[in-house]
């Protein structure tokens, strides 16, 4: 009988992920993200919601991040995977997969069969806060989570997409961190800023893919497609894909 395969071990950012999902540092998001989760939303009624924070999701060495804001109180909050069960999701899941990045264009459930190439995704703050909108006391007291997770996969990191201001505006405590640089002054986001410095991967900006600014227009399929092109040119990701 041919012997079963050993099991991998974990690796550093297992054990980072394992540790984001226990963490109950604020209180406020605890108690919002477990009312959530007990309520529930009635279409939701049958399943059970993670009600945790959100690990991030993506291969451990990565040339491209998204970085976003935090999980949606009946996306992540609802199926333990960041940005998967929403509109929000719908969108950057479809753009991905348009872009070669993900194997499917839907991502409803950890247990989908989705897997990513060569993209890894986080957001700043790992629980969905009430009304979408962290206090920069969360924001802070998450941060160090994006800077471990930054220094994890930096080796490999090429490029981040800050999904809105608010990841534009975490990126740069964890360049600073992580990296060690910082922008002689501040550089204001909008969709399709670029920053670039040695030492660090390049940031871009990009329009949040909420619902808001998907039903208004002003972030449509084709500039996300455009932002994607561009990301994977700047992280050699439309050489290689892995």
């Amino acid at each position: 009988m041919t012997p079963a395969p050993a099991a991998r071990r974990p690796d550093a950012l297992d054990l980072l992920d394992a540790e984001i999902a226990g963490c109950r540092r604020c209180p406020r998001l605890v108690a919002w993200r477990e009312e959530v989760a007990r309520t529930k939303r009635a279409a939701f009624r049958d399943e059970t919601y993670w009600g945790r924070p959100v690990p991030g999701y993506g291969p451990h060495h990565p040339r491209l991040a998204i970085l976003g804001l935090a999980p949606a109180a009946h996306g992540g909050n609802r199926t333990g995977r960041i940005f998967t069960g929403d509109r929000s999701g719908d969108v950057l899941f479809a753009a991905l997969y348009r872009a070669g990045l993900a194997n499917q264009p839907t991502s409803t459930g950890r247990d989908d069969g989705l897997t990513l190439s060569g993209t890894r995704i986080f957001s700043a703050v790992r629980c969905a806060p009430p009304d979408n909108k962290p206090t920069p006391v969360e924001r802070d007291t998450c941060a160090p989570f994006l800077h471990r997770e930054l220094t994890e996969i930096r080796d490999d990191l090429r490029v981040v997409i800050a999904l809105g201001g608010f990841a534009w505006a975490a990126f740069w405590p964890a360049a600073k961190a992580v990296y060690g640089v910082a922008p002689a002054r501040k550089v204001p986001f909008g969709h399709g800023a670029l920053w670039q410095a040695e030492g660090a991967p390049a940031l871009l900006g990009c329009y949040h893919v909420s619902q808001q600014n998907t039903f208004t227009g002003r972030l449509t399929p084709g500039m996300l497609d455009e932002i994607l092109a561009r990301a994977k040119a700047l992280a050699g990701l439309d050489r290689r894909t892995d």
